[in-house]
């Protein structure tokens, strides 16, 4: 599962991504810095994680990743190949979700790319480069079906009228995730079309520092625009972000952050917003040995999450030993909590909650 950063050249987005990853993209004060997408394999930070840690004192622990890539900018015309259009839609498009990155600050030492600061302007120059290009997706796939439609073909008749629907919206400029649609009809006729617009979508406001914690009138105004979308705004001072990732020592960026007002870096806030908006959530497995944090889909049942351990695990899957992250904190050790009564024995149909600490009993 991949979520992939946009926005207009200069927003700040390869200064991002070097925020959030080890790898360090090419950021520079001009546009199209960044050809290639950067891709990065981000640790999720979850404070539960070194709970455990301390309470089973494993050789390791690993935590729980999410991919994030950076896209080139976009510009004016892309839907038409404009810049380098056609790369950033199809680098767009192999992603599961959209951090959308919008300059909200003021600084006349970096260019932007039309003239001025308007972080509204560019989300919608985005959304619409965006919206054509499922626009053309809609008009191809309405073409095929309106044929089979005249014929009386009933599921060709619904289909029809779930793109015409999409077409009038995509034409008045709504991105499809904000078109209403049943459940049903969304997941049968509108997902397999994969259009960019139905991704899920987190805005990032990129404030100077006097902004981190209060935002300014432009996120104000973001906060306004996106309201219709149900999308999750999260404010973040990117420049002052990367300045405290260049320190080595850990209770120098504390107190840089404390001067701030904040009780975190904004990053980590924003990697596990990306997590979240991917649809996913974590269990445990905790042992001597490692203590590890694992992704599965929201709503995965325990067979499937054994699967990701390994596909034997949930093919020969008996049963699973779940105990409640809360419980393994409160009587501190595994056993402890067997003997409290506290472990649960599930079966294949249980539905994994977010912190369950699990093991799987399988045979193949």
């Amino acid at each position: 599962m991949k979520a992939g950063i946009v926005g207009l050249p200069n927003v700040g987005k390869s200064t991002l991504f070097n925020c959030l990853s080890n790898a360090k993209a090419q950021s520079a004060n001009f546009p199209f810095c960044t050809i290639e997408p950067n891709i990065g394999v981000v640790n999720v930070p979850d404070s539960r994680l070194e709970k455990l840690e301390e309470l089973v004192n494993p050789e390791r622990v690993i935590p729980a990743t999410v991919e994030i890539v950076d896209i080139a900018g976009l510009v004016k015309g892309a839907s038409k190949g404009e810049g380098l259009g056609n790369q950033f839609l199809g680098n767009i498009r192999e992603t599961d979700a959209i951090i959308h990155v919008l300059r909200c600050f003021d600084n006349d030492n970096i260019v932007h790319v039309d003239g001025s600061v308007d972080p509204i302007r560019d989300k919608e120059t985005i959304d619409i480069e965006l919206q054509l290009k499922d626009l053309e997706t809609v008009e191809k796939k309405l073409d095929k079906v309106k044929r089979a439609a005249k014929t009386g073909n009933k599921e060709a008749q619904k289909e029809e009228a779930i793109l015409l629907k999409l077409k009038e919206g995509l034409d008045a400029g709504v991105s499809v995730r904000a078109i209403t649609i049943s459940d049903d009809d969304r997941e049968a006729l509108v997902t397999p079309l994969q259009l960019i617009t139905d991704k899920p979508v987190l805005y990032v406001c990129n404030v100077d520092e006097d902004a981190a914690v209060n935002g300014n009138d432009y996120v104000v105004k973001v906060k306004e625009a996106v309201a219709p979308e149900n999308a999750e705004v999260i404010v973040l001072a990117v420049g002052t972000e990367a300045d405290i990732n260049e320190l080595d020592d850990y209770e120098e960026r504390q107190m840089f952050l404390q001067d701030m007002g904040l009780e975190e870096p904004g990053a980590s806030v924003l990697i596990r917003a990306a997590y979240k908006l991917l649809n996913q959530q974590t269990y445990f497995t905790a042992g001597e040995k490692e203590v590890r944090a694992w992704t599965i889909n929201i709503g995965s049942t325990a067979p499937q999450a054994a699967g990701v351990i390994h596909t034997d695990f949930e093919k020969g899957f008996i049963r699973a030993e779940v105990i409640k992250y809360n419980d393994f904190v409160e009587f501190g050790s595994e056993s402890k909590v067997r003997e409290a009564g506290k472990l649960g024995v599930e079966g294949k149909s249980y539905i994994v909650n977010d912190g369950d600490v699990m093991h799987f009993l399988f045979n193949v």
